[in-house]
């Protein structure tokens, strides 16, 4: 379903950004395996963990959902089977089109005495699943994909799974929270070594539910462990708020405030990226929220700069570079994004969807293995523009709507719903028009 999008003069107002979708994950899951009952609220409203919920259900996990307070996402109920309590389940696990819920999924079903089958969407199957496969099967456990245990639909036939020490190939907060909760039922110690940080969110939660895991500079361990059941406040989603902040700097006359955003600085990458191109930017209000920092992000006007985002910063915010490509073709200057080859295997290639729009809106951008260099023009024509399937592009390009020249009309914008389905609303709170 195409949307147009036109921008006001003036751009102002306050966002509350919806529950961040790493940590909803996360507190689902793990108390799914965990013992006693837990109360999540301000879980995410995207399809991504509707479908860990639709999985968690599948496996016998019972979950009530319902709204939460006023300005605050769902609540739910949800009460844990404990570490080897799930049902084998009578039909296939559909994770839609979540990648998160596939691979750490993959993690809780490795090794157990049940037959489970995870498949997905197009998008999940013909993303790159043999990372988590690989050093799943290393552990012991029994599990086949297509192409040479590569590829989606996953089949988990049991196994017994055993500690080991591994070098991840790859900085994936996925990967990494896979293998921790297969080590919580694994015999011994498993060892993970990064190449470098990834979010952390799930080892600040099983550490809070009582799992013996450690980390140390760029190694994180656990031991086998039994959970407890914990309650969360999901902190809002830095990913979704970095669209608001991007808006608000981008547009020749803005003040945007994104209210009670999670700010751990294994997320927060987007915040110095930003910061590096000269953006205004002021946290407010920070606080603690279920062990996560949160904050109150207020984002002003500004002559952005170009900048080099590269190293060890790009896994934490790797899922912000279409957005930032935006912001860096309305900067002064160059700025070239590299070490982000991971951006070719997400929901689409984000490196050449980004390209394909951004080109087709008058801006210069070279494109390479791993990333691209975009020539700051200060200006984005209008036009029709492909949301390539994917959640990002589309609402990086319905952004771009609200300072380009002439009206944008992004076709397939309903792909938004996957992480945040208010998304054009709330661009008409600002004070957008949405056709």
């Amino acid at each position: 379903m195409p949307v147009t999008i036109s921008g006001p003069r003036r751009l102002r107002g306050e966002i509350t950004a919806p529950g961040d979708k790493s940590v909803s994950h996360r507190a689902a899951m793990f108390n799914a395996i965990a013992n006693g009952s837990a109360v999540i609220t301000n879980f995410s409203p995207g399809a991504d963990c509707a479908s860990t919920l639709d999985v968690l259900r599948a496996l016998g996990v019972e979950i009530d959902r319902g709204p939460g307070e006023p300005g605050v996402g769902d609540t739910l109920h949800l009460t844990g089977l404990g570490m080897h309590g799930f049902l084998e389940p009578a039909n296939v696990l559909d994770t839609g089109n979540s990648g998160t819920t596939t691979r750490l999924m993959s993690g809780v079903l490795a090794g157990r005495d049940i037959f489970a089958i995870l498949n997905g969407d197009d998008s999940i199957r013909s993303r790159p699943m043999g990372r988590v496969v690989q050093p799943l099967r290393k552990m012991g456990a029994e599990i086949y994909g297509r192409k040479q245990n590569t590829l989606a639909p996953l089949v988990f036939a049991g196994g017994k799974l055993e500690g080991m020490r591994y070098e991840m190939p790859v900085a994936s907060a996925q990967l990494k929270s896979c293998l921790l909760l297969a080590g919580l039922r694994a015999d011994g110690v498993t060892e993970l070594v990064q190449p470098a940080l990834s979010r952390d969110h799930t080892e600040r939660m099983l550490s809070a539910m009582g799992a013996l895991v450690s980390a140390e500079g760029l190694t994180v361990s656990i031991s086998p462990s039994e959970l407890d059941a914990v309650d969360v406040f999901v902190p809002g989603d830095i990913s979704s708020a970095a669209f608001w902040m991007v808006a608000g700097l981008i547009h020749p006359d803005a003040e945007v405030i994104i209210r009670g955003v999670g700010i751990n600085p294994t997320r927060a990458g987007v915040i110095d990226a930003l910061r590096l191109m000269n953006a205004d930017i002021t946290l407010e209000n920070e606080r603690d929220a279920a062990g996560e920092p949160v904050a109150d992000i207020v984002v002003r006007s500004s002559q952005l700069k170009g900048a080099v985002i590269a190293g060890d910063i790009v896994p934490v915010l790797i899922d912000e570079i279409p957005v930032l490509a935006l912001a860096a073709a309305m900067a002064e200057g160059e700025t070239r994004f590299a070490d982000a080859e991971e951006l070719r295997v997400k929901e689409t290639d984000r490196i050449a969807a980004s390209a394909d729009w951004l080109t087709a809106a008058g801006v210069e951008v070279e494109t390479s293995h791993d990333g691209m260099v975009v020539t700051g023009s200060g200006r984005i024509l209008g036009g029709t523009f492909n949301a390539h399937h994917d959640h990002r592009i589309a609402m990086t390009e319905g952004i771009a709507g609200l300072i380009s020249e002439s009206p944008v009309t992004v076709d397939g914008s309903e792909i938004a719903s996957i992480s945040y389905p208010q998304f054009w609303q709330e661009i008409k709170k600002l004070g957008g028009v949405v056709e």
